[in-house]
């Protein structure tokens, strides 16, 4: 199969075969939900579960900020963080330090705690894997989902597209870049986006829930804003009619995919949180989140005809669908 996420059609297959009994799950597996919900009564549970594989840089700041993202999609606070680490043998002692150092490091900025996990050595790995759990708090007024946008909902997008793509390309493919023209400034930018404006979206999701109360959430991860966008509609039975201009999308980010002839529609955009807000709280919920200095844009509207479209100055056409992200397309080429 190709790298990255499994086709939703079989992944929808897939999950067809788990057998669900126990009623306090009032979420569990399904396409488009990157978060379990667990009632239990005195308090709600939020849990995740996301790996790092395709960069080799960064990795615990990685692991800790894409998990903590699926928490704070769901309106909830990250609060606890189980971690397993794979590690070829090439792996040295000060490796694993600098690794478990930088885990600390990321954990406080956000305010999680590491409370279990497992460290193995294995040739299955030619460079470290982290696999996170994270588990988070839901607010008194419960869990926002991504099934919950309505027709006539504004689509609002805090965070730049990219960005996690665009620092990962930065690292990875950095000799590709500099040959198509890129100079070493403009790579070390790009490498840069990962700390600012960063990868979290947890500040988004603080913003939006102090503006108002937003009918769905749903954070841009592999398959790219696009892909995230597709989801959301999908989950809600509802359609959108995407304004592609008014995307938030940093010029770095274009000039490295246009280097590498990669759409940024989809590519891999951590840091960018999707939310179904009703149309009067729109204009409340942008202006809380450029006040707190959060990059974010009014760039579409759900309609009840559950079609897909996207508009720009060239006119209208069906939003774009991306069947695997651009950046496991770009590793897969490079490596064939």
């Amino acid at each position: 199969m190709r790298l990255g996420k499994l086709p939703p059609e079989l992944l929808a297959r897939a999950l067809g075969e788990l057998v669900h009994r126990d009623p306090r799950v009032r979420l569990g597996p399904r396409p488009g939900e990157d978060a379990g919900i667990v009632d239990l009564g005195a308090a709600t549970l939020v849990v995740t579960t996301d790996p790092i594989t395709f960069v080799s840089e960064d990795l615990a700041w990685y692991v800790v900020q894409v998990n903590a993202n699926d928490i704070a999609a769901t309106g909830a606070e990250p609060a606890w963080l189980a971690l397993t680490a794979l590690l070829p043998p090439a792996a040295a002692e000060r490796d694993v330090m600098a690794l478990f150092a930088g885990l600390q490091a990321a954990c406080e900025s956000l305010g999680v705690e590491v409370i279990t996990g497992h460290t193995e050595v294995t040739d299955a790995v030619t460079r470290p894997v982290l696999a996170g759990t994270m588990v988070g708090l839901a607010p008194a007024e419960g869990p926002v989902r991504s099934d919950g946008a309505r027709p006539g909902d504004a689509l609002i997008v805090a965070g730049a597209v990219g960005v996690e793509g665009t620092a990962a390309l930065a690292a990875e493919a950095r000799a590709a870049l500099i040959a198509a023209g890129l100079t070493a400034a403009q790579t070390h930018a790009a490498s840069s986006l990962l700390r600012e404006p960063g990868i979290s979206v947890l500040n988004a999701s603080r913003s939006l829930r102090r503006a108002c109360r937003p009918h769905a959430l749903h954070d841009a991860t592999e398959g790219g804003v696009a892909t995230a966008i597709r989801e959301l509609a999908e989950a809600s039975a509802v359609g959108v009619r995407v304004d592609l201009d008014a995307l938030p999308l940093l010029p770095i980010t274009r000039g490295v995919c246009h280097a590498l002839d990669l759409d940024p529609l989809g590519l891999i955009s951590s840091g960018c949180l999707l939310a179904a807000v009703a149309p009067e709280d729109a204009g409340p919920a942008l202006a809380r989140l450029h006040g707190e200095g959060i990059l974010a844009a009014r760039a579409g509207t759900f309609t009840r005809e559950r079609t897909l479209i996207a508009t720009d100055d060239r006119g209208e056409r069906p939003l774009p669908a991306f069947d695997r992200d651009e950046l496991a397309r770009y590793v897969e080429q490079r490596a064939g």
